[in-house]
């Protein structure tokens, strides 16, 4: 059975085949628990998500189609959603200001990017990268952890204004990134 392609085990999985299912959640249960653990930094949770991103695949694998990508972008795309999800929904824990650059750090370089590499997101990880860390901090406050512009200016101690500009401020620079054609490293105008 391990050397089965991905799509058959994921057949299997949908067809009620005990065999195939388990080790359909073998091959995939270290990749999808490292997504998990990567965005909520929680294991408890991410073996929650874990278990609901093998539900949610059980349950929807009649709509996987390779033509959007492999079963392992598919599978882990799920779990990265169901972990954002998560995460918005808990209250925000305190973080030391100092550690907000270790979370922009969550969003470039986890393990996570290798289970999602596709160049969409290492095109959004690279135009975070480059914002401001002020902006980068905001971005993240409000995108990963769903504060409101308001908990955010609370949170930086920094005016309601200035928390709203530079929100979207990031926000603009980051479809100005992602809407221009890519541009390999080292050939940015300066």
């Amino acid at each position: 059975m391990g050397r089965l392609p991905d799509e058959a085990l994921l057949s299997g999985l949908a067809g009620g085949d005990p065999e195939l299912a388990v080790s359909f959640v073998r091959r995939f249960q270290h990749r999808v628990f490292g997504v998990a653990i990567a965005v909520t930094g929680d294991p408890q949770l991410a073996e929650d998500i874990a278990q609901q991103t093998f539900e949610r695949a059980w349950r929807h694998a009649q709509i996987y189609d390779s033509r959007r990508g492999s079963v392992t972008t598919w599978l882990t795309t799920i779990a990265h959603n169901l972990a954002i999800d998560a995460v918005r929904s808990r209250r925000p824990e305190p973080v030391a200001p100092e550690d907000l650059d270790a979370i922009l750090g969550v969003v470039s370089e986890t393990p996570e990017q290798h289970a999602l590499a596709d160049e969409a997101s290492s095109r959004l990880r690279a135009a975070v990268a480059e914002l401001p860390p002020e902006q980068g901090r905001a971005l993240v406050l409000a995108g990963i952890y769903g504060m409101t512009a308001q908990q955010v200016a609370d949170w930086e101690r920094i005016p309601l204004g200035t928390a709203k500009t530079r929100i979207r401020t990031a926000m603009g620079k980051l479809r100005t990134a992602l809407a221009a054609p890519s541009v390999r490293r080292g050939d940015h105008a300066q």
